[in-house]
Order: structure tokens, then C-alpha cells, then sequence
């Protein structure tokens, strides 16, 4: 066995039909950051069969790759940047965002009809019109529908803390997006969209046409504690061999820097994956793994191409397996695990992790 990411599709699958169901309106998924790490193209074609509307993607390049590779269905980006190929995105079908009026006006100047939709900032302030602009932007995109430069399919916006049901953020922004909507009379977008998975969960009234699930999508909770039960299945497994198992004394330093010391004789073990794989420096003396049937804690700092961890007294054989994180349905830790212990959230745990580590998909 050599260390690997395993990814199940079919959890993917299941996880788009709860959340649309759950939803009941259509469905986003999106495969940004190679599909959080589970992998772009495979995700996203598992998506489109279990009953996706769309899919979403960060970059031009992002969608670009997945055109390239079959994809066929509504598919938005929405970073581009100022050289961006929009002749290329448009000739692939690709519905491109615009923020302001100048990239509405380098739409145009491709001299090919677009699929354009329109990003308001509604208070996270990122990306997308502020609403002092938004009113020149709609004005533009009319002119542009009049003379023939594009559709506009889309006008959303993206929440800031929807993972936090009682954010007064949440009210502001939803109110300010249905403002938006409301001084874009004359367009007649396809879809409407303001809802990230946490919100798509948690929020029915900002629904509209369409919800984005990204996190959700992959079985992760993007706000826990708050969510309701969907029976939603995380889709990542990380294992690795064990690469060795041995005794220290009381005393003994572990890895780099001594910061964690053995109080009386142990075992420890080695797994042979580190930060070069993506495994978090900040998971060293505080994250957990499965080996042999039991959580061990990880001793010492996380290294490039590998970590330690105490084994207790206990001497499996060397290849014995070891879960980084799953499911959680065979006792080992999840995401969410890591990312408590780690101090960060899961969304980091999945789309780190790589590197040097091969992914095989189960179906």
C-alpha cells in the first residue's frame, strides 16, 4: 500500500441529490481548487450525473480544463483577471462573470455573443460591483442585451457569514441583494443565486433560483453545529503505510525541535507523509490518525515527509495501515477533526492535502 487519497464518488453523488432535494431548487456544485482536492474533472462529472445544474469553477483556466475534458452543462467562472481570454471562455459556452463596466466592455470587444452574469457585492467585499457601481454595470449589461453582445444569464452574490446563522451580516446581505435584484429590472436572468452551501442548509429565503454547494457537496459540514442531518457522506480518505514502529525511553525527544518529550517508555511510529503532502505543521503534538484500529496522537512537529506518532506501547507491523482521516465510520478521525486540531477549518484539511500523494477514485 503505498499513501493515497481515495476519493468515493459515490458520495458524491449521493451528497448532490440530498442537498438538491433538501433545496429544492437547482444546484451548483462547485470544483474549484481541483474539486477542494478530490479532483476537478471526476467530481464534476459525477455531479452532472447525479442531477447538478451547474457547475462552478474559480478561473477561466479552471473551465477551460473541464470543457476540455467533456464537460458539456452550464458551467460558471468568476476570477478573471485583467489579460483574461474571454474570446476563448465565450467559444467554449462558458458563462463568464463581470464586475464592472470595463470587463463588460472587453466582453463586448470580443465580437462574440457571451453568457455573462453579473456579481454584486452585497458586504463581503471582494469581488463584484460595489452597489454605488452596480447601477452603471446594470446599464451597461442592458445596452449589451439591446445590441447583441451577450445574454445576461445570472446576477448573485456570495454571503460572508452564512456559516453563522445569527451573523447580523446575513440579514444586511440578503437585503441588499434583493435591492440589487430590484434596480436590475429589465434583465431577465436565468438564475439568481446568493447561497453557498452553508446558507443553502441553513437560510430557504436566500435560495432564490439556485444554490451553490461547494463544501457540502464533498459530505463536509461548512458550519457545524448549526446544520441539519442529511445523511450527507464525506468523500476523502487519506491513509499511508506504516513505515516503522519502535520503542523509546522515558525522555526521549521526538522530532524536530524535542517540543514533545515521552514522560515514561513508549512506542512511536512513523508515517511516512508530511507538509510536503500537505499535511497541516500546525496538526504537530494536536492531531489524531488511526492505526492498527486505534487513535494515536501525532508526537513532535509534522516534518516535510513525515510525522510521528505514539503508539503507546503497542508494536504493529511495519505496512500496518494508517487513516489520516475518512468518514469517521471505522473510528477514525474526519476533516473536521483535523481542522479543530489543526485551528483552522475543513475546507483547508481536503484541499491541501496532496503533493506527492497519488488519488484513486472508487466508484
Amino acid at each position: 500500500m503505498n499513501p493515497e487519497i481515495v476519493v468515493d464518488l459515490a458520495a458524491v453523488r449521493h451528497n448532490v441529490r440530498a442537498l438538491r432535494e433538501h433545496t429544492g431548487v437547482a444546484s451548483m456544485t462547485v470544483v474549484k481548487a481541483d474539486g477542494y482536492g478530490h479532483g476537478m474533472v471526476e467530481v464534476a462529472r459525477a455531479a452532472r450525473e447525479a442531477g447538478s445544474d451547474w457547475i462552478g469553477v474559480a478561473t477561466l483556466d479552471e473551465a477551460l480544463a473541464l470543457r476540455n475534458a467533456g464537460d458539456e452543462g452550464p458551467l460558471l467562472c468568476w476570477l478573471t483577471l485583467p489579460d483574461a481570454d474571454w474570446a476563448a471562455a465565450i467559444d467554449a459556452g462558458i458563462d463568464v462573470t463581470a464586475y464592472s463596466v470595463a470587463e463588460l466592455d472587453a466582453i463586448a470587444a470580443t465580437g462574440r455573443p457571451a453568457r455573462v452574469q453579473l456579481k454584486v457585492d452585497t458586504g463581503l467585499s471582494r469581488g463584484g460591483a460595489p452597489l454605488e457601481t452596480w447601477p452603471a454595470v446594470v446599464e451597461r449589461a442592458r445596452q449589451g442585451e439591446q445590441d447583441g453582445s451577450w445574454k445576461v444569464t445570472g446576477i448573485w452574490s456570495h454571503f460572508a457569514a452564512s456559516d453563522e446563522p445569527d451573523h447580523p451580516a446575513n440579514d444586511a446581505q440578503e437585503q441588499a441583494f434583493r435591492q440589487a435584484l430590484a434596480l436590475a429590472e429589465g434583465l431577465t436572468p436565468e438564475v439568481r443565486h446568493l447561497a453557498n452551501s452553508a446558507a443553502g442548509l441553513l437560510r430557504p429565503s436566500s435560495h432564490f433560483d439556485l444554490v451553490r454547494f461547494g463544501l457540502a457537496s464533498y459530505g463536509l459540514d461548512p458550519a457545524p453545529g448549526h446544520t441539519p442531518d442529511l445523511g450527507l457522506v464525506p468523500a476523502m480518505t487519506v491513509h499511508a503505510p506504516l513505515a516503522m514502529a519502535k520503542s523509546i525511553p522515558a525522555g526521549a525527544g521526538v522530532s524536530y525541535g524535542h517540543t514533545w518529550v515521552a514522560e515514561t517508555p513508549t512506542t512511536v511510529g512513523l508515517v511516512p507523509i508530511g507538509y510536503g503532502e500537505g499535511v497541516l505543521r500546525s496538526a504537530s503534538n494536536a492531531g489524531r490518525v488511526l492505526v492498527d484500529g486505534k487513535q494515536r496522537a501525532i508526537r513532535g512537529r509534522v516534518c516535510m515527509d513525515q510525522f510521528v506518532v505514539d503508539l503507546g506501547g503497542d508494536l504493529p507491523d511495519t505496512g500496518a495501515e494508517v487513516v489520516l482521516f475518512g468518514p469517521g465510520t471505522q473510528g477514525e478521525p474526519t476533516a473536521q477533526d483535523w481542522a479543530d486540531a489543526a485551528g483552522t477549518i475543513s475546507y483547508e484539511i481536503v484541499t491541501r492535502i496532496g503533493g506527492r500523494l497519488a488519488r484513486r477514485y472508487v466508484a
